[in-house]
């Protein structure tokens, strides 16, 4: 009888606590970490932020190669952006499109960098309400800071996209000069996406898509058409992070484990999911993308900028990914022609 009553204690004391934690931020909840879940709403598929967010209400001061910002940033210093900064740190001729909830107009570390936008959605602004993009945009700049921005929305202020709607976008940042197409969403396969994709291939451009947070192989979309680097998320420990997606058809990992970015207004904050190992990889191409040659004379270099990074990843054990994870110096140092004899 005793036993049943410590039992009874016992596990109301485990419900009281996980309440508690629940409340107070610690405990990831269920929509927070299912990145890119997807339900139909509207005839609409609702794409959950990937990440779980912890707001810091300090913001730092404008974009600075020295600032302390690396200290945060973790990923950076984990796949070596600052070595790779000793060839490149971008140019401005490179222009990645972020497909998203938009970027934050507020946003004095973004706003400048921002050379065109669009918007595909109900809402009646390209700004970022929602706060997805404009974190999946810090990252990329933080990684590659000369290169321009598009803003391209194709998820609403609720997080809400259609894939007739995302493969519109890429046409959209294809023929606007994109060369780098960061998709940090997730969804069910379909005959247009999957054109848009293969358009924007045979254009010269490249799509870095994130996996998806289902913690499973199974593919998500636009990830795993062929034409998409797709990219699984890590930790500090170089362990898969929080329910990434994984499988043979998953190319590379990036860190995706509490990055720090950039937030709406200003602010920064945290966030865990493959949106942000896919930015990552995003900016990589986009330092590959300004220093690389076509060296095949196929007229295009997103081939080259593409076998930079898979062939220049280091490989993890116990991550079911293609290659491994991603090294930037190793990326741009692959497009470097050895020195003649």
């Amino acid at each position: 009888m005793k036993k049943l009553e410590y039992l009874a204690i016992s596990l109301t004391l485990v419900a009281v606590i996980l309440v508690a934690v629940s409340v107070h931020g610690l405990l990831p909840v269920r929509e927070g970490v299912l990145a890119y879940g997807y339900t139909s709403v509207y005839n609409a598929i609702y794409v959950k932020s990937s990440d779980s967010t912890n707001y810091d209400l300090t913001p730092e001061v404008a974009y600075s190669l020295e600032g302390s910002y690396i200290a945060e940033r973790w990923g950076i210093s984990k796949i070596e952006v600052p070595q790779a900064w000793q060839i490149t740190r971008g140019n401005q001729s490179v222009i990645v499109a972020v497909l998203d909830t938009g970027i934050n107009k507020d946003n004095q570390s973004l706003a400048d960098r921002v050379v065109a936008e669009v918007n595909f959605t109900g809402s009646p602004t390209s700004d970022d309400l929602y706060g997805h993009g404009t974190h999946i945009a810090g990252t990329i700049i933080a990684i590659a800071p000369e290169c321009r921005l598009m803003n391209v929305k194709v998820a609403d202020d609720r997080g809400r996209c259609e894939p007739s709607v995302v493969a519109r976008g890429i046409i959209w940042a294809v023929d606007h000069e994109a060369e780098v197409i960061n998709i940090s969403l997730a969804m069910e396969a379909s005959p247009d996406l999957e054109e848009a994709v293969n358009y924007a291939w045979s254009q010269g451009a490249i799509i870095i898509a994130a996996a998806g947070n289902r913690g499973r192989s199974e593919p998500s979309y636009p990830a795993y058409y062929s034409n998409c680097l797709a990219v699984a998320g890590t930790n500090q420990n170089d362990s898969l992070s929080l329910l990434s997606s994984y499988g043979d058809w998953v190319d590379v990992a990036a860190p995706g484990f509490n990055i720090y970015s950039e937030l709406p207004h200003d602010q920064y904050g945290y966030k865990t999911g493959t949106s942000s190992a896919g930015a990552h990889v995003s900016g990589i191409a986009a330092l590959v993308f300004s220093v690389t040659e076509d060296s095949n004379g196929n007229g295009t270099v997103n081939d080259e900028v593409r076998w930079a990074i898979e062939s220049s990843c280091v490989p993890i054990a116990g991550v079911d990914v293609e290659n491994g994870l991603v090294n930037a110096f190793q990326a741009v140092t692959k497009t470097i022609p050895p020195p003649s004899s």
